[in-house]
């Protein structure tokens, strides 16, 4: 297949325009809002829930769903993508977890507090779908484009994304706002947001089939023979030992994993962070979550930009410390206004350092390679355990002392760590990624 086509470029990056609404409305704004409200007990406002007859604090529980979900991805990703890699049905995997995503959060629709349980396993199963359908997604990167656009295209599909995404965000917002205009009674408070998902599912289920019409489907025309399972296992084991042999990939793995588990965190706890620890009302927060999504899109073209001046993994070294910067300063943070400049900071490199980890990867990845989705897995595979790890840990700590500011402490590790492991493959000599037959990125 040619390579940069620009109907399956831009094909390739509308998934991110159909899924990002997920991780906006679901894990950002209108559903941990929604969940802390039916969370709380309508008479004695506790904040303690029963699930499948386990008493959690609803924060703790919220965490824990997550990392849940992850878990089970990170468990199945490695095994999947080689299956999908041998039999050549990349494609089919992906549509297999978009709609498992996308139904379950449509589902989400009738989502109150006595339908808590079912709903709550409906959410992680949304997880796993959104989850599920990136890894083959992104494997896809080095398959329809040359190194030399990695990074712009790579940023443009975040782009994209965080553009589709505000725009349904703000539907969804006008009619929770002003639900007359669209035949709602006001007292019924419930019908809005639990609408707003329901659009979701259907927005990510319904402009992902223009993804999916034009990605090619078996790229490199695999026949197989015998056992899908069996030979998925023999794949995943010749991936395995190529990825023994390749150094600079596995150290930028191990410095993903740390820097990573912080992005991620705050990702999905920033909201209910704003909830508990700054008792800001909810116009606040989704004034927040809309500053970082616009302020993303220029953040994840100037990363892009700034790689192609000074290299990969500068320009990911930059994006690290302001991340440190800003988990220090989220510590001190009291009032709503400290926290819309801080989500301005996150929003511009929040998409850099996201879209510019995906492209860094792909260009590790060997050139003539035929096993794109099983290397991805281990991408994957990384990111999902670290987020698991960087919840449960920020889940843990907040359950332990009893406040999340504590939690904003960990997450300074993690990300000096990520630091530490990146500067180290920046001080790797060029001739070592020449001889590797890598691209030279530092």
């Amino acid at each position: 297949m040619q390579k940069n086509n620009p109907t399956v470029t831009k094909a390739w990056c509308f998934y991110d325009w159909a899924n990002s609404v997920y991780s906006l409305v679901i894990i950002s704004t209108i559903f941990p809002i929604y969940y802390s409200a039916v969370a709380k007990h309508p008479e004695t406002a506790s904040t303690v829930v029963n699930f499948l007859g386990f008493n959690l604090q609803s924060s703790v529980l919220f965490s824990y769903a997550i990392s849940g979900s992850f878990l089970i991805i990170a468990a199945m990703s490695p095994l999947l993508t080689s299956i999908a890699d041998y039999s050549g049905r990349k494609k089919l995997f992906m549509q297999l977890f978009c709609y498992i995503g996308s139904l379950s959060c449509a589902g989400l629709f009738f989502f109150t507090r006595e339908t808590f349980s079912v709903s709550m396993i409906l959410f992680v199963f949304s997880s796993i779908g959104f989850s599920g359908s990136i890894v083959f997604y992104n494997s896809y990167l080095p398959e329809i484009a040359t190194e030399d656009q990695f990074d712009r295209l790579s940023a443009r599909g975040f782009a994209m994304g965080y553009i589709g995404s505000v725009l349904l965000l703000l539907f969804n917002l006008a009619m929770i706002l002003q639900p007359g205009w669209f035949g709602i009674a006001e007292t019924n408070t419930s019908l809005p947001p639990r609408i707003a998902f329901l659009t979701t599912g259907l927005w990510w289920f319904g402009f992902a089939q223009y993804t999916f019409y034009h990605l090619p489907a078996n790229i490199y025309k695999r026949n197989p023979q015998g056992s899908w399972i069996l030979n998925g296992f023999k794949e995943l084991q010749q991936v395995l030992h190529q990825v023994k042999g390749l150094p600079l990939l596995k150290s930028f793995l191990l410095a993903y994993f740390f820097f990573n588990m912080g992005v991620q965190t705050v990702m999905y706890v920033a909201t209910i962070f704003g909830i508990e620890v700054l008792q800001l009302p909810s116009h606040a927060l989704i004034v927040t979550i809309l500053i970082i999504q616009l302020v993303a899109i220029a953040g994840a073209y100037g990363f892009a930009f700034l790689s192609s001046r000074y290299g990969n993994i500068r320009a990911l070294i930059v994006a690290v410390m302001v991340w440190i910067c800003i988990c220090v300063a989220a510590y001190f943070i009291t009032s709503a206004l400290e926290f819309y400049v801080l989500a301005a900071v996150v929003g511009s490199v929040m998409g850099g350092i996201q879209s510019l980890s995906r492209s860094t990867y792909s260009k590790l990845i060997p050139a003539t390679t035929k096993d794109n989705a099983s290397f991805f897995s281990f991408y994957d595979v990384t990111e999902k355990v670290s987020i698991v790890l960087g919840t449960l840990a920020y889940g843990a700590i907040a359950q332990v002392t009893g406040s999340m500011r504590y939690s904003i402490l960990a997450l300074i590790v993690f990300f000096a760590l990520g630091l530490i492991f990146l500067s180290l493959i920046k001080g790797r000599k060029l001739l070592e990624a020449r001889e590797e037959g890598q691209p030279a990125l530092s």
